[in-house]
């Protein structure tokens, strides 16, 4: 995974000389102040281990080979008693900060198109008191409105601090809140809102008016609407039977004396606190019943892989909080003291889409020592700045490149170069505040290739975490000081782990040198099933005979001696060819993915033919180079469609592939091009930008059909 230059020889050798001669004069005195040693040995010590000595037996952190995590704090056995210890313990500290809009600009851009630019200013926060009172009065003003304990009521809501004061509110009056994507489309919206029967929904302006309003008509128990930020000025016309209302005029009826007054039902462990609906990569949505223990014990597990966790903390959160990855990952930080400042993909760096030329992206303002992630947006960083590299001068990029090479076996071995990361990283670790100290990776497989570029040029840990929404997000974690890639860590202590022989695949956990098979996790964070879908929960859940629920997840896995877990094959991306041999799209896509000529692949397969064919999203700029290399002229569209491209990137691919030794029969033979991104909302793929295999397919059936020689 070294970066390639272009240095001379001899003085190659010179540099080299001069880097051992560095090397040799900073040990010691490194070895002696920076505690580093301490690291190394950690990074070499047991993370797991099974908890009988037979295959098959479950594996367990060491931190909790006798008994599992399952509460952070004594007493505190419920979401609404964890924000309430909380709330007592860092009374007046920052909490929420959202970042006020200064100016709103259209832009027009070469091609005609208008793009909405914005202007932010500073970071306004509300403490732990504010948002405390602000939830305790949403919640008595929804009682107000009719809402009764253990009944449904829906969010449907971008990322921001009045997300997580709806969730607080019914955290502590035992509403059980139902969470829908905002990037959702309307039947997938339509079918958890009827499924659920909720009769009362809380959104924002925007997603009122381009969403809402067009579904509306088919939820027919829907009563209450609540917009976060104001009424909408353009939409008079609602549906009969249905008030709108402003999330500032039910916090008015909750402070009321009288409604102040009035004794909430508080919930207990075993109720649920969130009914989320998952993105659906395979067809409809499926509604994730979690209860308050569920949510407690994940976080728990959580909060034990990120050390020294506390008020110093700033947390930058952008991803869906429908998501249980950035809803976990918010309610660690909250539970701890952490400040939680509020951003959006759109809003996030100063090149993001929305911020105008000129003014500061959030990380910028906000500078956050921890940040969540999917690898999707990691893989666009790690091109962006190589893009960037490239670009440099050829002095500028080989400087670069030694440092990275030279930082890569230093980390390798469990040192630091604090001279590299002043010097020569500075400016890219600048992309994300500066102060990032624990990046966490979840959401679909990060590639080994992005992990140790993150590590490298952003100096700091990246976590790769592995966790389902039907285990409260919670199943493992790497830990900060172990610098290898392509593995998800050991399990939480809040959970254990064991494999299941799956014999179509040919994976046993008998295997040798690693156990594999199926993972299975299981532990207090094993949520309760899908709501109503009794077949389904029956199908992907299962009781031990010693009462510990288990969740079957699909996923196929090895455990190392160190007890580290490495995902390495998924059961519904396995296809068998015609010829007989088995094929992993997700390892094919892994091999490719990662090319600076894609910005996204997905592998296809068909059990009645005898090769693997791919649709490509290509990078627009390098592949409109290669066009031009290459004497072709022509729309972004005709570049995409053309044979003569499609040809030439398919070499691309196959050298690539080869390089990453796929075998002859996994190597994508044809492929087409793709002139538009996908997105979460074309519904190709999920809020985490995990492939949603099914629409692809139907998507590019005719493609395929060509690609496979089928006539009609």
């Amino acid at each position: 995974m070294k970066l390639k230059h272009t240095i001379n020889p001899v003085l190659l050798q010179l540099i080299n000389f001069i880097i051992l001669v560095y090397s040799f004069i900073t040990y010691i005195p490194w070895y002696i102040l920076s505690g580093s040693r301490q690291t190394v040995a950690k990074s070499k010590q047991i993370k797991a281990k099974p908890v009988k000595n037979k295959p098959g037996s479950p594996y367990r952190s060491v931190n909790s080979l006798h008994c599992l995590a399952s509460v952070l704090y004594p007493g505190c056995d419920t979401l609404d008693k964890v924000f309430k210890y909380a709330k007592t313990k860092f009374k007046d500290k920052k909490l929420l900060g959202t970042r006020e809009v200064l100016k709103e600009e259209d832009e027009i851009q070469p091609s005609g198109r208008v793009f909405k630019k914005v202007i932010l200013g500073k970071y306004t926060w509300l403490s732990y008191d504010e948002v405390y009172v602000k939830a305790t009065n949403f919640g008595n003003g929804l009682a107000v409105l009719g809402q009764q304990p253990k009944t449904n009521i829906a969010i449907f809501c971008e990322t921001r601090a009045e997300w997580m004061i709806v969730a607080q509110a019914c955290f502590m009056c035992s509403y059980q809140l139902v969470t829908l994507y905002a990037t959702l489309g309307g039947p997938a919206i339509v079918h958890g809102l009827n499924e659920s029967e909720v009769t009362t929904i809380i959104t924002s302006k925007e997603l009122m008016q381009t969403k809402l309003k067009e579904i509306v008509s088919q939820v027919p128990l829907l009563r209450h609407i609540i917009t976060v930020d104001g009424k909408p000025t353009t939409w008079s016309e609602f549906p009969k039977g249905i008030i709108v209302h402003t999330m500032a005029s039910v916090q008015a009826m909750g402070a009321k004396a009288e409604n102040v007054s009035k004794q909430q039902a508080r919930p207990i462990p075993s109720d649920i606190a969130v009914i989320m609906y998952t993105s659906g990569s395979t067809g409809l949505p499926k509604g994730v019943m979690i209860s308050h223990w569920n949510l407690i014990a994940g976080i728990t597990g959580m909060a034990e892989r990120i050390p020294h966790l506390g008020e110093k903390d700033i947390y930058i959160g952008y991803l869906p909080l429908a998501h249980v990855l950035e809803l976990s990952a918010e309610l660690v930080c909250l539970s701890h003291g952490c400040r939680i400042g509020y951003s959006s993909p759109q809003t996030l760096a100063d090149q993001s889409s929305k911020i105008k030329k000129g003014s500061k992206g959030d990380v910028t303002m906000l500078r956050p020592t921890l940040m969540a992630s999917v690898p999707e947006i990691m893989d666009r960083i790690y091109k962006n700045v190589m893009n960037k590299v490239n670009e440099m001068t050829s002095f500028q990029r080989n400087l670069f490149i030694l440092a990275y090479n030279y930082k890569m076996e230093q980390i390798s071995k469990g040192y630091t170069t604090p001279l590299c990361d002043s010097l020569i990283f500075r400016k890219v670790r600048m992309l994300l505040g500066g102060k990032i100290r624990t990046l966490l990776c979840g959401g679909a497989p990060l590639s080994a290739a992005t992990q140790r570029f993150m590590n490298i040029c952003f100096c700091c840990p990246v976590g790769q975490g592995y966790g389902l929404t039907e285990s409260a997000g919670a199943g493992t974690i790497t830990e900060v000081w172990d610098y290898t890639t392509g593995r998800v860590g050991a399990p939480l202590v809040c959970c254990e782990i064991k494999l299941m022989n799956w014999e179509e695949g040919g994976y046993y956990n008998t295997d040798k040198p690693y156990p594999r098979g199926e993972i299975l996790i299981g532990g207090q964070n094993v949520t309760m099933g899908y709501y109503k879908n009794e077949e389904r929960t029956k199908k992907d859940f299962t009781v031990d005979e010693n009462g510990q629920r288990w969740l079957h997840t699909g996923d196929i896995g090895e455990f190392h001696a160190d007890g580290c877990l490495k995902i390495i094959d998924r059961k519904k991306d396995l296809v068998k060819l015609q010829a007989g041999e088995y094929v992993s799209l997700g390892k094919v896509e892994a091999a490719l993915k990662n090319l600076p000529l894609i910005d996204n692949i997905c592998a296809y397969a068909s059990s009645f033919q005898s090769y693997v064919i791919a649709f490509v999203v290509p990078n627009q700029k390098e592949l409109t180079e290669l066009a031009r290399k290459k004497g072709f002229k022509g729309t972004w569209e005709e570049i995409c469609t053309s044979a003569e491209m499609e040809k030439e990137v398919l070499k691309v691919v196959a050298e690539a592939a080869s390089s990453a030794h796929l075998e002859k029969f996994e190597i994508p033979i044809k492929i087409h091009l793709s002139p538009d991104p996908w997105t979460p909302e074309t519904g190709l793929v999920t809020d985490a930008f995990k492939l949603k295999r099914r629409e692809l397919t139907s998507h590019y059936q005719v493609d395929i059909d060509r690609m496979y020689g089928k006539t009609k």
